[in-house]
């Protein structure tokens, strides 16, 4: 679990990386990145109902991706948010495609250290 400090919580605040972010799209996921006022990063995960109609199956997602992100923080460069968006294209992949997917991005969005 990332710490509340690392969450995106409000609406307006994943509006704002929608309209103002810097974005990746991949086959299984998209990034939208946006500088903050603080000097943390912040992420916010939308799974659609598109991808499964099952709300496990979208919770397990989310939870993969915490985690591959929770690893990934200290490399990040400070001050994002980061907004990820997940594709139905996921479900056919593990946690090590998902992670070199989400790794590729942050590259491409020189987001990285």
């Amino acid at each position: 679990m990332l710490k509340k400090e690392n969450r995106i919580g409000l609406n307006k605040e994943f509006d704002r990386a929608f309209k103002l972010g810097q974005s990746f799209y991949g086959k299984i996921l998209g990034i939208k990145c946006v500088p903050n006022n603080n000097d943390k990063n912040r992420f916010g995960i939308l799974i659609n109902t598109k991808v499964s109609k099952k709300a496990v199956v979208r919770n397990k997602i989310r939870r993969e991706i915490r985690e591959i992100i929770k690893s990934r923080l200290e490399y990040l460069k400070t001050g994002n948010d980061f907004v990820v968006i997940v594709f139905p294209l996921i479900l056919d992949k593990n946690i090590q495609e998902i992670a070199s997917e989400i790794d590729y991005a942050l590259k491409k969005l020189r987001a990285l250290k």
